[in-house]
């Protein structure tokens, strides 16, 4: 995006749809920002093919992806030893929790756990459910939209491996629900 002769709102989106529409591509650079389209539907492009294909790459060396991003943050992880983050923002229904665990995976299996899940990811995923179910709210956007921000931090051993995680959540709106629907 940032190669655009005009960058503006017009172009951008038009190079959005582009991408998504006639190349099956949902995943966009703007910089180093990942512009992602959720396609509400299963893609195959998260196998462990796909994760060991940009292991070691450098970012814009294969198509814009989660895991080139979680690979820059894991790289730099191991080469400065300093923590990294990943930002993880979105409108409701975006898939920001499918796009955390992607990267989780992503982590859990270049760090050697072998189990592309591991019992980590397991537990950290399992319990957005239940905050999830006391807080969320029916919109005109989305029928189960969160009122939470999530913080997860994940904690690696010394060999770079997933040894654990916790989950902060924070209240983000006090007060959506303006009345009670009747069904």
């Amino acid at each position: 995006l940032t190669s655009l002769s005009y960058l503006h709102e017009p172009a951008v989106l038009h190079n959005l749809r582009v991408r998504f529409e006639d190349r099956n591509q949902i995943y966009t650079y703007c910089g180093i920002v990942l512009v992602a389209i959720n396609p509400y539907q299963e893609l195959h492009i998260y196998d462990n093919d796909t994760i060991f294909a940009y292991r070691g790459q450098n970012m814009g060396d294969l198509d814009p992806h989660i895991y080139a991003v979680s690979e820059e943050a894991f790289k730099l992880m191991e080469r400065d030893g300093k923590d990294q983050s990943i930002i993880v923002s979105g409108e409701s229904g975006a898939g920001k929790t499918v796009s955390a665990k992607y990267s989780m995976r992503y982590f859990a299996t270049i760090g050697g756990s072998g189990d592309a899940e591991t019992q980590v990811e397991r537990r950290v995923l399992a319990s957005s459910p239940i905050m999830e179910a006391i807080g969320n709210a029916k919109t005109t956007r989305n029928d189960n939209s969160s009122r939470f921000g999530k913080y997860i931090e994940i904690d690696f051993s010394k060999n770079y491996q997933i040894i654990g995680a916790s989950m902060r959540t924070y209240l983000l709106e006090k007060s959506r629900v303006v009345f009670q629907a009747a069904e």
